[in-house]
């Protein structure tokens, strides 16, 4: 028993010494990693030339570039609707009629009407041409001393009241005359005919339905009429971007009814008044309605379909570029405060912006630049100063390129095979050579 149990002890303390041993030597690769400057790794690309066209996403529908909502002005009941919904129709062309019986008995009355002030003011014409006659005539005989100053003066009181009766009846036959041409009008409005030459895109009224007139109101909404050979794409954008955008702008237009297929398109109009969502709360939205002519629009393109645009709002070719990824906004420090943390600084009541760096690979070391940025797409974006071009900069990850580089920072970037750059070259120089 004593055997077994000192080989159990010495067993033992080979485990806890090995134990122990590898304990010691963690702590020490600790303590000595502790002191070793760190090390990121991160990717690198080439600054170089490219072309950069800016482009503005928004997101819409389809509309005709013209389309009438049409609206009867009279009351009453649809008694012809010749169209259904889809129909061509042309210019001119009769839509609907409503129930007349009703304003062609206004009508009446009002040529009847005109017809008996007519005749009451040829009976003043008549009277005023006798009062007009008897003034005369008793001025003559006044000059003559043969009439007394108040026979006179009663012959051109009855002259006056026969003009002023007159006036007052040539008046009447105005008004009646008016509300004639309003009658007729009213009549006139219960027949409705097409305005433009186009399709009957919503017809929303049915035979012997009653429609109200927008007299006093909006009135009932009987149909559209839309011109669907001219087709417009109207966008909502963001106020940052709308300041971006200029007429005559090209545009590639996605509509969700025909996949990948793109239309093209013009910038035609931009909104001026803003369309505000979520007013007053976090969620607030201004947009303006951009509206975008579609250059050669398919038959089958129906108002109402939902669409995407890319607007290009600008291109430059041939300038100094770099991924979109490398270029982040650092806070500027002070040469003497290097080691403190970025904190934005408040000078004369105003923060101070932050600057767009990147960082450009120097052996294994990063050099952080300031640089002045300009135009972008998808992926890259324009450099206005700071880069000469052909540097070698960092372009990720992205937590190391907005947070954790610093100017200095030792970086490990993967090997670039110059062989196969050699071999390229070289395979290259031999196409020149055989062209």
């Amino acid at each position: 028993m004593s055997k077994k149990k000192k080989k159990n002890s010495k067993k033992k303390f080979i485990i806890f010494g090995a134990i122990g041993v590898v304990i010691a030597v963690l702590v020490v690769l600790v303590i000595t990693n502790s002191n070793n400057e760190k090390i990121t790794s991160v990717q690198t690309e080439k600054v170089e030339n490219r072309n950069i066209t800016q482009v503005v996403s928004a997101t819409g529908k389809i509309s005709p570039e013209y389309q009438v909502m049409l609206r009867p002005e009279v009351t009453g009941e649809v008694v012809k609707l010749p169209v259904e919904e889809g129909d061509i129709v042309s210019k001119g062309q009769l839509l609907i009629r409503i129930k007349p019986e009703q304003y062609t008995a206004q009508r009446d009355r009002a040529k009847a009407s005109l017809q008996s002030t007519e005749a009451m003011l040829k009976v003043r014409q008549a009277s005023l041409d006798k009062v007009k006659s008897d003034y005369k005539r008793m001025q003559g005989l006044f000059y003559k001393e043969l009439a007394s100053y108040h026979e006179l003066e009663t012959a051109k009181s009855n002259y006056l009241q026969g003009v002023g009766s007159y006036e007052s009846q040539e008046a009447s036959v105005r008004q009646a005359e008016a509300s004639l041409y309003d009658a007729q009008e009213q009549l006139d409005k219960t027949v409705i005919y097409s305005p433009i030459d186009g399709r009957i895109t919503a017809l929303n009224v049915e035979l012997s339905e009653r429609v109200l007139g927008s007299s006093f109101s909006q009135g009932t909404h009987l149909m559209t009429v839309a011109d669907l050979g001219l087709m417009e794409a109207r966008m909502e954008v963001d106020e940052n971007d709308v300041v971006l955008i200029s007429e005559g702008d090209t545009t590639n237009i996605e509509i969700d009814a025909f996949g990948d297929l793109k239309f093209k398109g013009l910038v035609s109009q931009i909104g001026n008044s803003a369309k505000t969502t979520g007013f007053g709360t976090q969620d607030e939205i201004v947009n303006f309605e951009v509206k975008i002519r579609l250059l050669a629009p398919n038959e089958k393109i129906r108002p109402g379909m939902s669409c995407d645009a890319d607007i290009q709002t600008e291109t430059r070719f041939d300038v100094i570029s770099v991924p979109i990824q490398s270029v982040t906004a650092r806070m500027a420090k002070p040469k003497e405060k290097e080691g403190e943390d970025e904190k934005p600084k408040v000078k004369k009541g105003k923060r101070e912006k932050p600057v767009e760096v990147v960082f450009i690979l120097e052996g294994n070391k990063v050099k952080k630049v300031n640089v002045e940025i300009g135009i972008s797409d998808d992926m890259y974006i324009e450099i206005k100063s700071g880069l000469e071009g052909d540097e070698e900069i960092v372009n990720g990850p992205y937590r190391a390129i907005s947070k954790e580089l610093e100017d200095g920072s030792t970086v490990m970037a993967p090997k670039k095979d110059n062989k196969k750059d050699d071999k390229n070259e070289d395979a290259d120089k031999e196409k020149e050579s055989e062209e």
